[in-house]
């Protein structure tokens, strides 16, 4: 009997997950595992846990829902914590399995964890594949190698649209032929070295992880509510749910499929037409593939305060009692402080209020962007390794904004986007 272990990571569904339907295919008998690294809810040197109470609250829910998923197939989810590499070889010599599949990696300690996981795999003859299960375009159906990735958006984005077609998704399997896995065991927040996640009651996202809710909110949005079709008139809002899409935090953990959403987008345009809002939503995942092409470039250069621009001027030094006015809200500039509120409170925040803090810190308070980052990881529902860490050095101006000197005016913004001041009047109560 040919066994074999799909390892999950961040690609927590059961659509459009090619390393499962490749090791049902292949093998006689597959095995689910996800593993809660331990260096994942580490604390960093810049102080902070990688993960934060928010984000693994959301990540439990997603695997709850993902067991729930498989065991309808036939199989479940074994969990096991602790280093990655040791405790995948030890499944892999428990139950006998020759190869592991899994998503590919393109950043530094994601790829270093999936250089250990291949070292001790090999010493226990088992290998370990990969695949892509993260973007919406294939990178091998790009038009330029990844050494060849433009480094400004707007190019990039000219070449990929008029040159490549974004792969169908991957069917669900339809059954799992696997072992009689034990009842799902979960660590709970403590056991993750983490307080409790009380979400406050004014949170614009307050939705559990899982595929299922995120299947829910794609069917609400395109289906239901005809949101999409405005979405790009209200994409700039701070208030409530529907400003828009809220698909980031599925996104990126992998509990929704980019390629899924873009077949659900053109199911809609079919039925109702298409437009620039619809368009504008392509456009958004279109990004988050360049951010991780980018990574895959430029590698452990995103993380460094000086980023992909050897030639910016002196890296910007560290406050710690001004930063820490940052996080709190305390800065005295309301529209920074109510999204910063809310981003402590609720570990989300608008695309509009992330531009919009991130330049202060690194243009009004002019500080180390690297710390505010780090913070970003930890309090973000919604972190994604490349798109966190690529728009911060994009507005930082070391990364790839063709303009190395760009300036929010925050009055200027909260003015524009926060007219009548309910954003604010919301979060500083």
């Amino acid at each position: 009997m040919k066994t074999a272990i799909v390892w999950f990571k961040t690609n927590l569904r059961v659509h459009d997950n090619e390393p499962l339907l490749r090791a049902i295919e292949q093998n006689d008998l597959v095995i689910p595992v996800y593993c809660f690294d331990d260096n994942h809810y580490r604390t960093t040197e810049k102080g902070f846990k990688k993960t934060g109470s928010f984000r693994a609250q959301f990540i439990l829910q997603a695997l709850l829902d993902l067991d729930s998923s498989l065991r309808q197939l036939g199989s479940g989810l074994l969990i096991v914590k602790g280093n990655t590499g040791d405790v995948l070889a030890q499944i892999a010599l428990e139950y006998k399995a020759r190869k592991i599949y899994a998503q590919q990696e393109v950043a530094h300690e994601e790829l270093q964890t999936q250089d250990e996981v291949t070292t001790k795999l090999q010493a226990i003859h088992c290998s370990l594949e990969t695949f892509n299960t993260t973007a919406l375009y294939h990178p091998h159906d790009l038009p330029f190698t990844i050494a060849n990735v433009p480094d400004i958006f707007t190019p990039f984005r000219h070449k990929v649209e008029s040159s490549t077609k974004i792969r169908a998704p991957f069917p669900s399997p339809k059954a799992i032929r696997s072992l009689e896995l034990p009842a799902l065991q979960l660590p709970s927040l403590s056991d993750l070295g983490l307080g409790p996640a009380i979400l406050d009651s004014r949170a614009a996202f307050n939705y559990p992880g899982g595929e299922s809710s995120a299947m829910m909110r794609v069917k609400y949005y395109f289906e239901e509510s005809g949101l999409v079709s405005s979405y790009k008139a209200t994409r700039n809002g701070l208030v409530g749910a529907d400003y828009s899409t809220k698909f980031s935090p599925w996104l990126a953990i992998g509990c929704l499929s980019p390629r899924y959403v873009y077949q659900k987008l053109k199911a809609y345009e079919a039925n109702y037409g298409a437009n620039d809002s619809t368009y504008w939503v392509v456009f958004e995942l279109l990004w988050r593939d360049y951010f991780r092409l980018i990574m895959s470039k430029y590698g452990v250069q995103l993380f460094l305060k000086n980023g992909i621009d050897s030639n910016h001027p002196k890296a910007k030094q560290h406050n710690t009692e001004v930063f820490a006015k940052w996080i709190n809200g305390e800065t005295g500039v309301d529209f920074v402080d109510a999204n910063m509120r809310e981003l402590k409170l609720t570990g989300f925040m608008s695309n509009r209020g992330r531009q919009n803090v991130a330049s202060y810190l690194c243009n009004d308070l002019k500080l180390d962007w690297t710390y505010g980052a780090a913070y970003f990881e930890v309090q973000l529902i919604d972190y994604d390794v490349c798109s966190n860490w690529g728009n911060w050095a994009y507005i930082a101006g070391v990364g790839n904004d063709p303009r190395k000197d760009r300036y929010f005016n925050i009055q200027k913004q909260a003015d524009q986007y926060d007219t009548d001041h309910s954003y604010r009047n919301l979060w500083l109560k």
